[in-house]
């Protein structure tokens, strides 16, 4: 007698068990790519970012269980780091993070420790690049580790996730409910250009686009409202300080002055819209975005959308990175 063949199991049975797959390699991929983009700046000619990313140690995972996607990961990131001092020294060090984790980063049980170490002679003007290093570079990594559950997710979920919709191969499930929207958002990127987008910038005429984003989450408009945009909150996310009273005409900064701008308009809790500008050398001088952030209650849960118009055209890609990680 032939033996029967098992039917295949339904989406929401096959969803419910545990899943797991090891993406360490492209971890370290990720890292070197990602956090060898990061360079600040300084008053006058200082200049520092991370030269080359020495080592990633630990392991990197994605699970799924009762069709959720849970990213497990503890690693010790090694980089080299390098500037220009004022006078136009060449500077360079090591920075060892211990420990980027899904509990430092999510969970929040405890913040991240760098320990800096300076490769150059000593002078005040190497010392002040080291201590512009020390300052700043902390945030503008923090942005790239917040993004870093949300980049696995995205790229691996779909490996993990049985799609009921028999045209698609898969498409990741929501995050373990964790405090941070980039770990637990189902995000589906949606990138248009403006067409006739110009603004000014010193004087200069800025070709620009607009970037969105969506995400579902399983809270209130009301919580998510307040968890984006006061300023007591948003560190709860972020691990970054913030500034700025949610409202109009107020000034606010994110991520350690990595992102900023005034509050435009606040309407409670459906939608408020912000003048946007990035703390980064790619970014032109004097030129803020606009980001609109709309909040659709549902019955179990609210839609947030993201739209951000303004970008430069060729930073689509880094804008994207932010958004997502945003």
């Amino acid at each position: 007698m032939a033996s029967a063949i098992p039917a295949p199991l339904a989406p929401s049975t096959a969803n419910w068990h545990w899943k797991n797959k090891t993406v360490t390699p492209w971890a370290k991929q990720w890292f070197e790519r990602e956090l060898t983009s990061v360079r600040v700046s300084g008053e006058g000619t200082e200049e520092v970012g991370v030269e080359h990313v020495e080592e990633v140690e630990g392991d990197v995972e994605l699970g799924q269980r009762k069709s959720k996607l849970i990213t497990i990961y503890d690693c010790k990131v090694v980089l080299n780091w390098s500037g220009t001092a004022s006078d136009g020294t060449a500077v360079s060090g090591k920075l060892t993070v211990p420990e980027v984790s899904h509990e430092i980063t999510l969970d929040g049980t405890s913040d991240f420790v760098y320990e800096w170490s300076l490769t150059t002679a000593r002078t005040p003007a190497v010392d002040a690049l080291f201590q512009l290093a020390k300052k700043q570079l902390p945030a503008a990594l923090e942005a790239k580790f917040n993004a870093f559950p949300a980049a696995i997710v995205d790229t691996h979920g779909k490996d993990l996730t049985v799609s009921a919709d028999p045209s698609r191969q898969g498409s990741p499930a929501p995050a373990a409910s964790a405090p941070a929207p980039a770990a637990k958002s189902d995000a589906a990127l949606k990138k248009k250009a403006d067409g006739a987008g110009v603004a000014k910038s010193g004087g200069q005429a800025v070709n620009t686009t607009t970037l969105s984003v969506d995400a579902q989450f399983m809270a209130s408009a009301d919580d998510l409202f307040g968890l984006l945009s006061d300023e007591k909150r948003i560190p709860q996310w972020t691990r970054a300080p913030a500034t700025g009273s949610p409202q109009a005409g107020s000034e606010y900064s994110m991520f350690g002055g990595g992102v900023k701008g005034k509050f435009v308009s606040l309407s409670p809790p459906k939608e408020f819209v912000q003048t946007w500008a990035l703390s980064s050398p790619t970014w032109p001088s004097d030129h803020f975005a606009t980001l609109t952030t709309t909040l659709d209650q549902g019955s179990d849960s609210t839609k947030v959308t993201w739209s951000l118009k303004g970008v430069p055209l060729g930073m689509e890609e880094e804008i994207t990175r932010n958004l997502q990680g945003y």
